[in-house]
């Protein structure tokens, strides 16, 4: 699983030949402690797919949270050919995460 940074998200992210599933977290954020499992273990599940799979601490990269207009977290985003394609706000189970993922392979 990549771990995002304001400094990597372009090349990552943006510049990504494939689509990218981008969990917004922070480590105080109850939901976000609850979602994480989830999210390294759909990483596992679509490795050798394409797909990129990581996460930002938006306390620690607050410019690119901001500029995607993350308010509330967790947010999970799929970005596709350098835009967000899709996204689900807020603590949901394994199976919409893997859905939202599905959905854009």
């Amino acid at each position: 699983m990549l771990i995002l940074t304001d400094q990597n998200f372009s090349a990552e992210v943006l510049q990504a030949k494939v689509p990218v599933f981008v969990d917004f977290w922070a480590p105080w954020c109850g939901p976000c402690r609850l979602t994480g499992p989830f999210v390294e273990a759909l990483a596992t599940e679509f490795e050798g797919q394409p797909v990129k799979i990581g996460k930002l601490n938006v306390d620690e990269n607050a410019a690119t949270a901001s500029q995607y207009g993350v308010m509330s977290i967790p947010t999970f985003m799929i970005f596709k050919g350098g835009q967000p394609a899709d996204q689900i706000v807020g603590g949901v189970s394994r199976e919409q995460l893997k859905a939202l993922i599905a959905k854009h392979l």
